[in-house]
């Protein structure tokens, strides 16, 4: 099988990643920051070179402030519910993933009110315009993708958050399909980074990352043991144990260890660049098929992934189809409809490819070969 749904989740991983992970689970897999015993040390040891590596990466002074999750779902849902808790209003874009609107929407009985601004694919003026456009006196959040999951295309964060800054309102950035593959960095202002673990950082699934900036401070949304201050009834003031109840994922931040490293031997950049150089290939020889809609340029901007439909064919009858022919693709709506809503694909869906640094141009010119045949009725 050649796969390309790594916007789903990365795979293959680094060799390491498995390595870390058995390594783990045979030599130290005890609780770590439980007990004094040399297994627990090492344990605990290994998740706190994790928060260094990923404190390094995303530009931030305090480990501490590396907050380990199940997913970014988790990092969302912990932070927008955390900053939204008394109500009020907030802003997301009209192309986010259900990840950011549903937890959202979720708090309107209490008197959270939620805004889509409006995206321009080829303006980014346009975009910041409709964002601020978008502002009220309440506003008390702005939570925005970095890049869609569906369209590819990427936003213009940096500008957004300093809107975000002039205005005094915590912006928090869903980085999940572009952390290891952009130059994200705390020092912009972001007030959190959420991202996956699993996709374009290369680790295991079942890990994500909170990036919480100095001075913010959120109620918590689990409760448990830390493995300090037993006798006190309530959760921990300081992070990360104040975020992080009950026992970590050991075996898998001793895998996203050694994907962080992957990252940062390789260069985020430079992954980013080669996803989007396979990416404009698949496009440039997309847009040549008679039958095959595009919906989204890809440019210098763009992340490593597109979405397409075959006239006449439901999107999952493609993906189904090209997954016989060996291809590993996704159809369907991404958990995205404000994004397929924008593009009139909520009936149809649409057919994504996403890249990861492992796939080839060669891998490529096998796909586009298998689409023709589809597109042409072979």
């Amino acid at each position: 099988m050649i796969y390309f749904d790594n916007a789903a989740s990365s795979f293959p991983k680094p060799r390491g990643v498995a390595k870390a992970i058995s390594k783990a689970v045979r030599s130290y897999g005890a609780n770590p920051g439980r007990s004094g015993h040399a297994l627990a040390m090492r344990a605990a040891e290994k998740i706190y070179e994790c928060r260094q590596r990923a404190a390094e990466l995303f530009g931030m002074a305090e480990p501490e402030r590396v907050i380990f999750t199940q997913n970014a779902t988790a990092a969302l849902n912990l932070v927008l519910k955390g900053i939204m808790s008394g109500g009020g209003h907030a802003v997301t874009s009209d192309l986010e993933h259900n990840s950011v609107r549903r937890p959202l929407l979720a708090m309107a009985d209490a008197g959270v009110d939620v805004t889509e601004a409006r995206v321009d694919f080829y303006d980014d003026d346009a975009t910041l315009r409709s964002f601020e456009d978008a502002l009220r006196p309440d506003t008390r959040l702005i939570a925005v993708t970095h890049a869609s999951n569906v369209w590819g295309n990427v936003l213009p964060v940096r500008s957004l958050c300093a809107l975000a800054k002039g205005r005094g309102i915590p912006l928090v950035l869903d980085a999940s399909q572009t952390a290891g593959k952009l130059d994200i960095s705390m020092a912009d202002g972001y007030a959190a980074v959420c991202t996956a673990g699993h996709k374009g950082l290369y680790g295991p699934q079942g890990t994500g990352l909170l990036l919480l900036a100095q001075g913010l401070y959120l109620p918590t949304l689990t409760e448990g043991g830390s493995g300090a201050a037993s006798l006190d009834p309530g959760q921990p003031e300081d992070p990360p144990e104040r975020y992080e109840a009950g026992t970590l994922n050991t075996p898998g931040i001793a895998g996203l260890f050694e994907g962080l490293g992957y990252v940062m031997d390789n260069s985020a950049e430079e992954i980013g660049l080669f996803e989007r150089e396979l990416c404009l290939h698949l496009f440039t020889e997309l847009s040549r098929m008679t039958g095959v809609r595009l919906y989204t340029p890809v440019t210098a901007r763009s992340a490593g992934l597109l979405s397409f439909n075959i006239e006449g064919m439901a999107s999952e009858k493609v993906a189904a189809a090209l997954d016989r022919a060996g291809f590993c693709v996704r159809g369907g709506l991404h958990c995205a409809p404000s994004a397929h809503r924008r593009m009139d694909t909520l009936k149809s869906g649409a057919v994504r490819v996403s890249f990861g640094a492992f796939n080839t141009h060669r891998q490529v010119d096998a796909l586009l070969r298998a689409v023709y045949k589809l597109a042409v009725g072979g």
